[in-house]
């Protein structure tokens, strides 16, 4: 006969209180260690957002939205490169002091933050019983520390727009066959092109009508855009959509793509773009691949985790903010860690392997690619193994998550279909 199982003994009220002064002192020791982590980004002083604001004083002005431009010291020139739709959304911001700006967009940003955690721990708190206030509290501010969301606090960027419509659509009113699925996806790609993966990969799951609702809105915002600007928003779709250079230098370590890679090879020439197309084939469609097969088995996060790693990967230009995907993808590992049976072998290999890359990926992202190391200014080509490895980490781990990142072993659905976003 099989051997009772035998309840742990119910905690006493010595035990309970000793665990809550041990979480307590735990969440003090984190959330005093992350600001510091924010020091080095002072420097960028809002820098991009700043950018914004002085593009929209000056498309106010009468000037053509994408002449203007700003000299930095280590990209050379920038410009206002975002589409006529996401100006139009960003006018209304340059009639306000500059400082308030910077208040409502960092604000926005933390709330962001906040409320995607939430989204994507509670369906994991809930399986495995873990205490819920803390684990949230906990990864809320290992969200805070991880480099993409220092640099898209401290650059004023829009990135937690962009990642909230995406999280709302695809796990939520997608899996729930709303008649508003397919709206967030849309309206994440007329503000900015990166988030068009996703309709894609609407595509590659079958699901037609979110696909469709995706596209449209797009295309609605868009038309929105060039009904009020037509002769800036025919320039950006004719011409400055196609100018790379536009954005900064491709060689530059913060650009954690496949065309950053090979262009570190080549510096200061472009790399072959023959070459890059290939990769890009390649990788889009094996991860893209092992993303339909988890959606197809119901579990969304870790479809739509690979979607945006492939989305970081294939685009010319991935800077350290733009990689919020990594993410979910410590969520998904640390969920597959939990479901693994310790009663057997191969489940204790499994927990200790996910557990492992869930730890490093965690700690690589917290230390990041251009928070703590200065690059330079000029062009330095990759020229040995260890510069290959160290300017490049975000790129490996990317593609290492897309080769093993569990699809459709654990038979579980991190995020069921009847839950709504709280």
């Amino acid at each position: 006969m099989p051997a009772e199982s035998v309840a742990p003994p119910a905690p006493t009220g010595e035990d309970a209180g000793s665990r809550r002064i041990r979480r307590v002192v735990a969440v003090v020791a984190l959330a005093a260690v992350v600001p510091a982590l924010y020091l080095p980004g002072r420097v960028h002083d809002f820098f991009d957002l700043k950018i914004y604001m002085r593009a929209m004083d000056w498309w106010a002005s009468g000037q053509p939205l994408y002449d203007y431009v700003q000299p930095d010291r280590v990209q050379g020139e920038l410009y206002f490169t975002y589409p006529p739709f996401t100006a139009l959304l960003l006018r209304p911001f340059a009639l306000l002091p500059l400082g308030a700006t910077e208040l409502i967009f960092t604000g926005l940003t933390l709330l962001g933050v906040v409320v995607t955690t939430r989204w994507l721990l509670l369906p994991l708190v809930e399986r495995h019983g873990l205490p819920r206030v803390f684990t949230v509290t906990v990864a809320v501010l290992l969200v805070l520390a991880v480099e993409s969301t220092r640099e898209t606090i401290t650059f004023g960027q829009i990135n937690m727009l962009l990642v909230v419509l995406i999280l709302a659509d695809l796990l939520f009113a997608v899996p729930r066959g709303s008649r508003w699925a397919g709206v967030g996806v849309g309206l994440a790609t007329a503000l900015k092109l990166f988030p068009g993966i996703f309709i894609v990969y609407l595509l590659a799951t079958r699901r037609w009508r979110a696909a469709a609702v995706a596209s449209g809105t797009a295309a609605l915002a868009t038309l929105l855009a060039a009904a009020v600007a037509p002769r800036d928003s025919w320039r950006f779709w004719t011409h400055e959509l196609w100018s790379t250079e536009r954005v900064g230098r491709t060689d530059y370590t913060g650009n954690q793509s496949l065309f950053g890679l090979l262009s570190r090879f080549t510096a200061p020439e472009r790399p072959n773009q023959l070459l890059w197309l290939l990769l890009v084939a390649v990788v889009a469609g094996y991860g893209l691949w092992r993303a339909t097969r988890a959606a197809r088995a119901g579990e969304h996060l870790t479809g739509l985790t690979l979607t945006g790693l492939v989305a970081a990967l294939v685009s010319p230009i991935t800077w350290t903010h733009h990689i919020y995907w990594f993410v979910p993808a410590v969520v998904v590992l640390v969920d597959a860690a939990l479901s693994a049976d310790p009663g057997t072998t191969e489940g204790r290999r499994r927990r200790w392997r996910y557990g492992a890359l869930a730890g490093g990926t965690t700690l690589l992202i917290t230390y990041g690619v251009v928070t703590f190391q200065d690059w330079g200014v000029s062009p330095v080509r990759t020229d040995s193994p260890l510069d290959f490895v160290v300017r490049n980490p975000y790129v490996l781990l990317s593609l290492l998550l897309l080769a093993v990142l569990p699809v459709g072993r654990t038979g579980q659905n991190l995020h069921q279909m009847d839950r709504s976003p709280e």
